[in-house]
């Protein structure tokens, strides 16, 4: 016999995050999330009983409208995610209005180039395009009406987006098919970071160099 000795096998069991406290995990995780999750994949990762993660998302829900908080946990789509309150519609009515007069940075520019050639596309999607994640910039485009959910991806559930009549609008046009032709540069990251910037249809800019709608 080699005086070799034979390598231990990796610990088993489980990880760090089972040492978590439960509810607080689910509000982390809840919150970064861009679609609904499910109870089967946030037990799997919190490394928890499917059980007690669906007892623990329902307390939540029941503590957050017993305390009249702004926002909800809801069940959608065969998973859960925050949601606003419909109480304060008006609230986030008038936030997203006050925000169309407000300037499109060049984040939020390219955001929506790799929406309207590639549409319907997942925010996944774009994010991989870019190359950068695009959640805040997304919501942004959906509170000025230049973009919209338009179903689900059947294969992961995905919300899908798609330019609106808004976005056309602005942008002067009277169809998709008057976008320039840049979809070939689109497949990859770097061309999108580059020719995004010389190839869209620009919206107003000002004196200072800053993009606006």
């Amino acid at each position: 016999m080699s005086g070799t000795a034979t390598p231990s096998p990796p610990p088993s069991g489980p990880g760090p995050v089972a040492d978590l406290e439960l509810k607080p995990a689910l509000e982390a995780v809840l919150m970064v999330v861009d679609e609904p999750a499910t109870e089967e994949h946030l037990a799997r990762v919190l490394q928890r009983p499917r059980r007690a993660v669906a007892d623990a998302l329902r307390e939540l829900a029941d503590e957050y409208t017993r305390q009249g908080r702004g926002f909800e946990l809801r069940q959608v789509a065969g998973g859960w995610r925050y949601s606003t309150r419909d109480t304060y519609a008006e609230a986030v009515e008038s936030f997203a209005l006050d925000g169309q007069q407000a300037r499109l940075t060049q984040a939020a520019l390219e955001t929506l180039a790799v929406v309207a050639y590639r549409q319907p596309v997942s925010r996944s999607r774009v994010s991989a395009v870019r190359g950068v994640n695009c959640d805040g910039v997304m919501r942004t485009l959906l509170q000025r009406g230049l973009v919209a959910e338009a179903g689900t991806e059947p294969e992961t559930g995905a919300i899908l987006y798609v330019t609106t009549h808004y976005f056309l609008e602005r942008m002067g046009l009277r169809g998709l098919d008057e976008l320039p032709e840049l979809a070939p540069f689109l497949p990859e990251a770097d061309a999108v970071e580059g020719e995004s910037r010389e190839g869209v249809p620009s919206f107003d800019v000002d004196d200072s160099g800053d993009t606006q709608t």
